[in-house]
């Protein structure tokens, strides 16, 4: 969200969990980041993984890819999306495989440990 810090979405004790040589890419680096411990402009390392803090992704990439996930992204969104509610409804079981986060809270499975 636009002039508010980004949501923690991966604690450091989660990231200890991980396999080392794992890479975590922040894309929300520059509004404080998901990701306990990234640093904006920089590539980190902690209990063996890497946390990509790169600024300004989007740049970094083709244009031609830019399109694709820009298009890919729509798609997948769009099969959720509720027009009424103005927002994605993923109740769904490919909906509830793929929600990392409700509410504030992590509730994917696979990031709880």
């Amino acid at each position: 969200i636009p002039g508010r810090p980004a949501p923690r979405l991966i604690s450091d004790a989660q990231i200890a969990t991980m396999r080392p040589g794992s890479v975590i890419v922040d894309l929300a680096v520059e509004s404080g980041g998901n990701v306990e411990g990234s640093v904006a402009g920089e590539v980190v390392e902690k209990h063996g993984v890497r946390i990509v803090g790169h600024k300004n992704v989007a740049s970094r990439l083709a244009t031609d890819s830019s399109a694709l996930f820009a298009r890919n992204l729509y798609n997948f969104l769009s099969t959720f999306w509720d027009k009424e509610a103005g927002k994605p409804v993923l109740d769904e079981e490919i909906g509830d495989a793929v929600r990392l986060t409700k509410d504030g809270k992590v509730v994917n499975q696979r990031l709880l440990g």
